[in-house]
């Protein structure tokens, strides 16, 4: 199979991905009391690695804020069931969803979903030149597909698929490199995670943080 022809594959497989994506439980309804005992929780613990308003000052950590709820509800269920399984879900996680239960979850995915999002700061022009370049096109000689074809044109991501623009670069790296090694376990982007070289996952990461 030629590269080209992969990459018209693999572009089309992603483009269907929604049948495919994560599968999370119906989110209870989220009363006043719901909300405010997850906006608690946000600001009391969630806060000393996520950061006041969901945007975290360390780079290892991934900014929560202007996230989909969907999503958000999908990574807590997936701590929680230990289904996920990079290191930071190991390390940290896992012990903080597991008494977590699923009104609390889903009121916390809301919390998070609703707060705004800021652009990080701008990198190499040249490396996020390349970056956006694989984000928004791909690189068919290299049978990388384009980034966009799930995470939308402006990184702003989708229920089922997470909001990238503004996400701190370390934090951005350090998923790329647990999808190639399977660390977390998604097919789809364990393949784009292979086809790309560290110079270029780096170059896209740049690009998404400066992003709105």
């Amino acid at each position: 199979m030629s590269v080209k022809y992969q990459f018209i594959v693999v572009s089309a497989l992603l483009l269907s991905a929604g049948a495919h994506a994560q599968q999370i439980s119906p989110a209870p309804p989220i009363d006043p009391e719901a909300a405010a005992a997850a906006k608690r929780v946000a600001i009391m613990v969630c806060a000393s690695c996520h950061g006041h308003e969901g945007r975290s000052l360390q780079p290892k950590f991934p900014v929560l804020a202007g996230q989909h709820a969907n999503y958000l509800l999908a990574q807590l269920q997936a701590f929680k069931t230990q289904t996920r399984g990079d290191p930071d879900a190991l390390g940290y996680m896992w012990g903080m969803a597991g008494p977590l239960d699923d009104v609390l979850m889903s009121a916390l995915a809301d919390y998070y979903s609703r707060l705004t999002p800021e652009a990080g700061p701008a990198g190499d022009a040249a490396m996020m030149a390349r970056g956006r370049q694989i984000y928004q096109s791909g690189d068919a000689a290299e049978g990388i597909p384009p980034c966009s074809a799930c995470h939308g044109p402006n990184a702003h991501g989708t229920d089922q698929y997470p909001r990238l623009a503004g996400q701190h670069v370390q934090y951005l790296m350090k998923q790329l490199g647990s999808f190639r090694s399977n660390l977390r376990n998604v097919a789809i982007m364990h393949g784009v995670a292979q086809g790309l070289q560290a110079a270029d996952m780096r170059a896209v990461a740049t690009y998404l943080e400066s992003l709105d």
